[in-house]
């Protein structure tokens, strides 16, 4: 796996863990009975950022551990999940001789 790869591959545990996170614990200003004039009642009163970034990143590293992990060390690949065959077998190079 390539830099780039691993950097992709985080980005995207990144956000998709980012996006299970944010409706965790939230209270709204409707929930609360304190909705603030011009804002929607499910804007969220304390959204606390900084907090669900910090969670997210560490739960997104480990699981980036893990599959990276996965990846490096061989225990499954890309034509692991070649499910129709669409992918060319690898040729094996013969020694001369």
């Amino acid at each position: 796996m390539g830099i780039t790869s691993a950097i992709v591959l985080f980005a995207v545990i990144w956000f998709l863990t980012l996006f299970i996170v944010l409706p965790l614990r939230l209270q709204t200003q409707g929930d609360l009975g304190k909705v603030e004039p011009g804002t929607h009642a499910g804007s969220p009163e304390n959204p606390q950022m900084k907090k669900r970034f910090f969670f997210t990143t560490a739960v997104a590293l480990v699981l980036w551990v893990i599959i990276a992990g996965s990846i490096v060390g061989g225990i499954f690949s890309v034509r692991d999940f070649d499910w129709f065959n669409r992918m060319a077998t690898p040729e094996v190079s013969q020694p001369d001789g």
